[in-house]
């Protein structure tokens, strides 16, 4: 069945405006949508323009923040009372688009993405400010787990001798990252000390933990030169991998996806999040994030989780910038 109704601007816009409000590294939004032919659906696009090459050669991150967007449309599609059906890189890896969604069916029932989502993308932001130590309830983690897995990624929750492993060895990628000038220089130009549309402003760069347990990422160099405050986290963060068996630009979307679906989750249920990313940038850290028990497995990022503040929104280009309308 399918409505045969055409997307109007109006629908256009919401869809844009909740695809472009998905998580990306640096903040840099690399994505335009494009509406089909036909008006019955969306292409998504990867903006190249705005990748981050030092900090992500492959793009992998590109295609995590292109995959986060495209749930963002799934979930705006279904406040609009249609379903989305996902083509991933219809003419290929590398070729554009990297994913089609047909919007021509109505879903078959009021919100088919489990809880109503919805709401959740406006007030999702990641927050780098110290947690409480309270524990995330095992009935929530089993849905985090769940939405992860309905997106075909493993959502794996870290015991202590596996938070302090990937801490150790994200603290290790940091001080590599920052001993490399080309890194560097990349991680400060997303640095906005003016109102810009992109990049990570000051208020959003949050506090440093004071006793240097959780590698904050430093977006203003080593030594900083715009301290952020010191303040004490948790003593032992709660922390979580996504994983995919393979690691193909397919396996990336899908881990945006996964990775979007679990955060408005979280977002719903009063969770906070924020993405400890370096380790992920280096081949041989990225590889010993792996828990070698779980035998082969690719780590596509680590979350920390917990309860606080929910953190400073970061600025969002206009929809003007990333819809490209159908001329009439």
């Amino acid at each position: 069945m399918t409505t045969e109704t055409a997307l109007t601007t109006a629908d256009l816009r919401l869809l844009a405006e909740a695809g472009g409000a998905a998580p990306s590294l640096h903040n840099s939004q690399p994505w335009r949508f494009r509406p089909t032919p036909d008006l019955l659906g969306l292409e998504v696009h990867a903006d190249l323009r705005r990748a981050v090459p030092a900090a992500d050669p492959d793009g992998r991150a590109l295609h995590i923040s292109i995959g986060a967007a495209l749930f963002n449309l799934r979930v705006a599609a279904a406040h609009l009372g249609r379903e989305a059906a996902v083509r991933l890189l219809p003419a290929g890896e590398g070729a554009q688009p990297r994913a089609v969604l047909d919007l021509s069916a109505p879903t078959d029932w009021s919100q088919p993405l489990g809880a109503d989502l919805y709401p959740a993308i406006a007030r999702r932001h990641s927050s780098r400010q110290p947690f409480t130590n309270r524990d995330v309830p095992e009935a929530l983690v089993a849905d985090l787990i769940t939405a992860a897995q309905e997106e075909g990624v493993t959502l794996g929750m870290l015991e202590e001798h596996g938070v302090r492993r990937v801490l150790a060895v994200t603290s290790e990628a940091e001080t590599r990252i920052a001993a490399d000038v080309t890194r560097e220089a990349e991680t400060r130009r997303w640095l906005r000390l003016e109102p810009s549309y992109d990049g990570i402003p000051l208020a959003a760069l949050g506090s440093h933990d004071r006793d240097a347990r959780i590698p904050m990422r430093s977006f203003t160099g080593h030594p900083p030169h715009h301290t952020t405050p010191a303040e004490r986290f948790e003593a032992l963060p709660q922390l979580a991998t996504l994983t995919t068996h393979l690691d193909h630009q397919t396996d990336w979307l899908r881990t945006g996806q996964a990775l979007e679906r679990v955060w408005l989750l979280a977002t719903v249920h009063g969770l906070r999040a924020s993405v400890l990313h370096q380790a992920v940038e280096i081949p041989e850290t990225r590889w010993r994030l792996r828990d070698p028990a779980d035998g082969p497995a690719h780590v596509q990022l680590v979350l920390r989780l917990g309860y606080g503040p929910p953190g400073a929104a970061s600025p969002r280009r206009p929809v003007e910038e990333i819809l490209d309308l159908v001329e009439d």
